[in-house]
């Protein structure tokens, strides 16, 4: 279920007050844990190192992005290959 129009999109407060802090340069990484917050205009230009659970993954931010939450862009799962063993042969097989 989406959030109520009325209350409008969530952005974390903490995380608006470092980016009012911070120039869209793309050198200094806004560090944050709230994978819940929705990108605004605001952050366009900006670079974010998102936590996955374990990790931080850098996001860059594009026009593209405005209305999607942070972490979309930062997945928690790491996908394993199907198949074992019979796939691993394969696969050298095709490289050789």
């Amino acid at each position: 279920m989406s959030r109520s129009s009325k209350k409008g999109p969530y952005i974390d407060p903490k995380l608006m007050k470092k980016i009012s802090n911070v120039k869209p340069d793309g050198k200094s990484p806004i560090k944050t844990w709230s994978r819940a917050s929705e990108i605004s205009p605001e952050m366009v230009g900006h670079v974010f190192h998102v936590h996955n659970g374990k990790d931080f993954i850098e996001v860059r931010v594009t026009e593209d992005m405005i209305g999607h939450r942070l972490g979309e862009f930062s997945p928690t799962r790491k996908f394993v290959r199907h198949g074992g063993k019979m796939q691993k042969e394969l696969e050298k097989k095709q490289q050789s």
